[in-house]
């Protein structure tokens, strides 16, 4: 069984920490179909060490979510390990910082894949973490800032020498952001000298082909991202297309139940970007679709779902 540091990880597919999307709500479903541990979304080492409620609640989590994973981001070694320290008193079992979100508005800040431009400091955050925490520390990265400074090794080496116990490797850089396509050729090849676990991540699209790539690069496990919205079906197996109608009502009610229980009457409205992925490819229920986006209650919305006819529920990708 695959461990990171001490915690156990059953399971090789997981759901990427993703924005706006990886919350407890998701987390909890993704998890029960199959995921093999909880990401949270990325949260502010500033926002957790001025204790902005808002910020920390992104931390709240479900007992069943277990193995969860906090992920962090900053520039500052003291603030994030000051912001670590308050994070591992709400028990997570890893902690996680993110050095590979390209959004300016982080990475220009010197935060999240900011840190890919030093490899040195990054090494030191790690290591400062090792000292000051009870929980593995691991980090997700990218494979460098552009093609012009493809710096994966030195990251991975400065990282595996300061006690980083894990690391998630997206296969593009900064400046690609989520185009053109992830090189898994650099994620195996850095799998190859890893002495550390090693997640590959971007541009899987299927459980097929997350098996697929796990066998030829070799790493330890697999983030999906993008493809797992809307299709938590894909963390057990089970292809999409072959989801009938009944499972389908089912799992969005499921979805929309936990919705509402983390967030109360917001729940609905937060639902929607959820909901619109869930029935992108049928293309006969756009009409329902539209009607279902603009609900104001859930009764309606279940007054709306009773009346989708499995003639209209033909799947089309």
């Amino acid at each position: 069984m695959l461990r990171i540091g001490d915690v156990k990880i059953d399971g090789r597919v997981i759901l990427s920490p993703m924005a706006g999307i990886s919350d407890s709500p998701y987390r909890l479903l993704t998890r029960k179909m199959g995921s093999a541990f909880s990401f949270t979304e990325f949260v502010s080492a500033d926002g957790i060490t001025h204790f902005n409620q808002k910020t920390i609640r992104l931390f709240q989590y479900k007992e069943e979510e277990r193995p969860v994973c906090f992920q962090i981001f900053g520039n500052d070694i003291k603030t994030i390990v000051d912001a670590a320290k308050i994070s591992e008193e709400l028990k997570p079992d890893i902690i996680d910082i993110n050095m590979g979100c390209s959004t300016s508005k982080v990475s220009q800040r010197g935060s999240g894949a900011g840190l890919l431009k030093k490899p040195a400091y990054a090494g030191k955050i790690i290591e400062t973490l090792r000292k000051n925490l009870r929980v593995p520390v691991t980090a997700k990265i990218r494979i460098g800032w552009d093609h012009d400074s493809l710096n994966y090794k030195e990251v991975v080496t400065a990282l595996q020498d300061s006690g980083v116990q894990a690391i998630s490797v997206h296969g593009r850089t900064k400046q690609m952001g989520y185009k053109g396509h992830a090189d898994w050729k650099v994620i195996g090849e850095i799998k190859s000298f890893a002495s550390v676990p090693i997640f590959g991540n971007g541009d899987v699209l299927s459980y097929e082909e997350a098996m697929q790539k796990l066998h030829s690069s070799g790493v330890d496990g697999i983030l999906i991202g993008r493809a797992g919205i809307g299709n938590p079906w894909l963390f057990s197996g089970k292809d999409k297309s072959s989801i009938d109608l009944a499972e389908m009502l089912h799992m969005i009610r499921s979805h929309l139940r936990y919705m509402l229980d983390f967030y109360g009457e917001l729940g609905l409205v937060l639902f929607r970007k959820h909901l619109a992925k869930y029935l992108k490819e049928y293309p006969k229920l756009q009409d329902c679709k539209r009607q279902l986006l603009t609900c104001n209650s859930v009764e309606q919305f279940d007054d709306l779902l009773e009346t989708i006819s499995p003639e209209y529920f033909v799947f089309s990708s």
